[in-house]
């Protein structure tokens, strides 16, 4: 007895459902464009697989309820101060998101920036070196901090919280010998750093410029792509769906930045954190170094039984983590003008940590994205902001940020028990 032929429908539906999720989605949005694209995007939801979507919408109701309560909130002046206040913690937020791909903690960051300003400040004030070295020497003593946890932990096997633990309470005291008795110093005004950090903005014609550049090389490079996947045979992103995209994008940065131009503008270290957050999301999803990150956090055996250098990553993401957050405690040092023994302190440490997991990176590791550090230090400084506008201090501050970590962390879990179920862990 002859087995039925499948018919040429059956065969295309069974084959499309043995592919892989994302190359299920990849096939979806090459065949039906922007339909394809909805269908793919809904069909990640109904698996868990949220991405950015919970803190987006969060965001959304976070500056509807402050707006709503304060004309003042949604003024292009308190949104220029806004972007100015989120960019060192965000930055520092940026190496937790690292260390997080991995797996792992580091509760010393809000230190490890108290140091670098320390460092900074007595070199270039007290000790008259030149701006450049001091800043060198405060990102090179955060780089070699950073190694030590690495090899700590590397060679020693000594979990991350319980390094990264005493390295909080050992740096905060070297902060403080490094001040002395003054406890605080000034920077001048008519520093680089200070102008850099608190007074410099892009001319109106330049933010339109770098919004109109960032568009065209992003389509450039969607389009190189192209080329490429059609010479290697492979389904290709239709040229209306680039298009759609290109739009969407530029509106999603040009519509911000007509806002801040209205006021003082978009600051220079605004940008410089924008540019970090770009690299290092190429440098998380485009390069092996970062593939190697989240093969490790998603099982560190068998990333090792595949040839990964699993010592190497473990130690150059500890310095990464590390260097950006000296980096944000010059940043912050210099908005203020000023290094003190508070520098670091305060709920530095615990924002950093808290955005990156509010913005969408997992805690159990291998998930994650560079601009988990933007999309998580922007709802915690919105919090922050709208409050102190409608009247409520630290008391609501701490309560509603710590709901808002709790909830994402919950979220998290349940999504990646989704995704675990419908085969997109």
């Amino acid at each position: 007895m002859s087995t039925p032929t499948p018919t040429p429908e059956a065969q295309s539906v069974d084959t499309t459902a043995a592919l892989p999720a994302d190359l299920q989605d990849e096939r979806l949005i090459a065949s039906q464009g922007v339909g394809g694209f909805l269908r793919a995007f809904l069909s990640r939801l109904r698996s868990g697989d949220l991405g950015s979507l919970p803190v987006v919408v969060g965001l959304v109701v976070i500056w509807g309820v402050f707006a709503l309560r304060n004309d003042a909130f949604l003024s292009s002046r308190n949104l220029v101060n806004l972007t100015q206040q989120s960019v060192p913690t965000g930055i520092i937020a940026l190496g937790i998101v690292l260390v997080l791909l991995l797996g792992e903690i580091d509760l010393s960051v809000g230190s490890i920036s108290g140091l670098s300003a320390a460092i900074l400040a007595v070199g270039f004030v007290g000790h008259g070196w030149a701006l450049p070295l001091a800043i060198v020497a405060a990102l090179v003593a955060g780089a070699v901090i950073g190694g030590v946890y690495g090899v700590l932990y590397t060679r020693f096997g000594v979990p991350s919280f319980v390094i990264t633990l005493a390295g909080l309470l050992g740096f905060l005291g070297l902060q403080l010998k490094v001040l002395g008795k003054e406890g605080s110093i000034n920077i001048p005004f008519d520093s680089a750093l200070v102008q850099f950090s608190a007074l410099k903005f892009l001319p109106d014609a330049t933010a339109y410029g770098v919004v109109v550049a960032a568009v065209v090389i992003y389509l450039v490079l969607r389009l190189r792509a192209n080329q490429r996947r059609a010479t290697a045979g492979l389904s290709t992103t239709p040229v209306t769906t680039l298009a759609i995209r290109s739009v969407a994008l530029l509106l999603l940065l040009g519509i911000p930045v007509n806002v801040l131009n209205r006021d003082r503008g978009v600051s220079y270290m605004f940008v410089l954190f924008l540019a970090l957050v770009v690299v290092f999301d190429f440098v998380i999803r485009r390069t092996s170094w970062g593939r190697s990150v989240l093969a490790i956090g998603g099982n560190v055996e068998a990333a090792r039984r595949a040839g990964i250098n699993v010592k190497r990553i473990y130690v150059t993401v500890f310095v990464f983590c590390s260097t950006l957050a000296a980096l944000g405690g010059l940043l912050a040092a210099g908005r203020l003008a000023a290094a003190n023994q508070s520098s670091g302190g305060g709920d530095v440490n615990l924002n950093a940590i808290a955005a990156a997991v509010i913005g969408g990176t997992s805690l159990f590791g291998g998930r994650g994205s560079a601009y988990s550090a933007l999309l998580g230090i922007l709802v915690i400084q919105s919090i922050s902001n709208g409050l102190s506008l409608v009247n409520l201090g630290s008391p609501e501050r701490y309560m509603i940020t710590g709901g808002v970590l709790l909830l994402a962390v919950i979220v998290d879990s349940l999504s990646r028990r989704s995704r675990a179920a419908h085969g997109r862990a």
